[in-house]
């Protein structure tokens, strides 16, 4: 016996984007208060990734967080490479972000890189900055 199609499998199926509404979290303050949306949603969600270290937290999967504990003692400019390469990697594993360029690096403190960057997502531009000891 041939199994029959369903009349659900024929018709065309459409995709609903669900909206990017998270808690409102207030990091100079420590809490979390409100709701927000879309540009602000995506500012957290880039400080989230950057700030939890890949592979340490059973909660995250190992596609969420950044790589960053065994750039301790490497050279500035493996350093350099290592972190506009895992950035990039670690943003765009969310599906909002469409590209991250722009880095530029300086070396003020003795084995520390401050990096600014530019993330092009879904819903406008987000310049960010992250600060890498190593």
């Amino acid at each position: 016996m041939i199994p029959s199609v369903n009349d659900i499998l024929t018709n065309e199926l459409e995709i609903e984007t669900l909206p990017s509404k998270d808690y409102k979290l207030r990091i100079e303050q420590n809490n979390i208060n409100g709701f927000c949306d879309e540009l602000e949603v995506m500012e957290q969600v880039i400080y989230k990734i950057l700030n939890t270290e890949k592979y340490q937290y059973l909660i995250y999967s190992f596609d969420y967080g950044i790589e960053l504990t065994d750039l301790y003692g490497e050279p500035v400019s493996y350093v350099c490479s290592e972190l506009k390469r895992r950035i990039t990697e670690a943003l765009i594993q969310d599906d909002r972000i469409e590209s991250v360029d722009n880095f530029t690096f300086e070396l003020n403190e003795p084995r520390t890189i401050y990096t600014k960057f530019l993330v092009h997502t879904i819903f406008g531009n987000i310049e960010e900055e992250k600060v890498v000891s190593f």
